[in-house]
């Protein structure tokens, strides 16, 4: 599968696909618990670290500035957590490693790259999560079968024509229709309120 064409490319990456689908083959009995028992103490792991980098905090010292500067960073002058040093373009997790007194020693490398990850596109990530939640919504609002699209007013012809010609039954499968716009949805969701 060609990922620029996924939806969700942030949710879908192949460093996660253990994570992501590591369960579901243990649900049906292709993998086994010791395998499965290894990805769930790496999600655990995982977790447990991200949450220590969002608490751990660094000062403004002249160890951390000489760092930074080592790094082409710019230096502190208040102090911030190491999830926030990590999430600056020119440093990662594994970079960190020399600042970070409380890390734990010879991890994995697939540990250090999701974590690095994980901390550096949180927000995407999160914004990402949304959107499929807000999807799956948008999956439960039916469309009456008898509506007639040519009759809304400002929808686009394009998409009333590709509306009337494939009928969906749930604003999900409406938004996934080449030529319907997301203002064509916002349009057809006020429509269905009224």
């Amino acid at each position: 599968m060609m990922t620029s064409r996924a939806e969700y490319r942030l949710l879908l990456r192949q460093d996660n696909a253990d994570i992501r689908l590591m369960k579901y083959g243990y649900e049906i009995g292709l993998v086994k618990y010791d395998d499965y028992k290894k990805v769930l103490d790496k999600i655990e792991f995982i977790e447990k670290e991200k949450n220590r980098l969002k608490t751990t905090f660094v000062g403004t010292s002249q160890e951390i500035n000489n760092f930074l500067n080592k790094n082409n960073s710019n230096p502190l002058i208040s102090g911030v957590t190491l999830a926030d040093l990590c999430k600056r373009p020119e440093l990662d997790y594994e970079k960190l490693a020399e600042i970070d007194k409380d890390r734990k020693k010879d991890l994995k490398k697939e540990y250090i790259e999701q974590i690095s990850i994980e901390i550096k596109y949180e927000g995407y990530i999160e914004r990402e999560k949304q959107q499929v939640e807000y999807f799956k919504k948008m999956e439960e609002k039916k469309i009456p079968a008898n509506i007639d699209y040519m009759n809304i007013k400002n929808l686009r012809i394009e998409a009333r024509q590709k509306l009337n010609k494939y009928k969906p039954e749930n604003i999900g499968m409406a938004s996934r229709i080449s030529g319907v716009s997301p203002s064509d949805i916002a349009v057809l969701l006020v429509y269905l309120k009224k």
